[in-house]
């Protein structure tokens, strides 16, 4: 991967009330099975029966491989294209209904806030929500959380 390449998004190409579209995803349930049976073993993301009997009604995907689909989309709308620098972390994550296999889900993310590193002037913070609906437009996840991206030009350094 040609890393040397001008980026698309820095830190200022995001601003606070901006939605981004990220795209849709098919929930493959041969994928999603595999994923269960490598990271989340649990009956009701691997077993028919097991996942009727659930408080679930049926086969659903593990919630982190939603988290992973939903990574996915990230990377291919814009964090690849752009100058993250990683993440500190989530601070809000929420299953709200099942995904199930078949489902097309679809990624919203709205810019909360942004501001710029007291200890990095060339890095900013955005701190943004992601909601994921599937094909009745039900919300079935949402999470909050920073993204680190560098600035086109470093801040100057702040304070006397």
């Amino acid at each position: 991967m040609d890393t040397s390449k001008k980026k698309t998004y820095a830190f200022e190409d995001f601003a606070v009330g901006q939605v981004r579209e990220l795209g849709t995803r098919v929930v493959d349930r041969d994928e999603g099975l595999a994923f269960a049976a490598a990271y989340d073993p649990q009956p009701l993301h691997l077993d028919e029966e097991a996942a009727k009997a659930s408080v679930l009604g049926g086969l659903s995907v593990s919630g982190w491989h939603t988290c992973a689909m939903v990574m996915r989309l990230m990377c291919d709308s814009y964090l690849v294209d752009s100058t993250s620098q990683g993440s500190p972390g989530i601070d809000n994550l929420r299953w709200l209904k099942p995904v199930r296999p078949g489902d097309t889900l679809r990624v919203r993310m709205t810019v909360l806030e942004t501001r710029g590193s007291q200890s990095r002037p060339q890095i900013g913070l955005v701190r943004s929500q992601w909601e994921v609906f599937n094909q009745h437009e039900e919300a079935v996840m949402r999470m909050e959380g920073w993204g680190m991206f560098g600035r086109r030009e470093a801040a100057p350094p702040s304070g006397p």
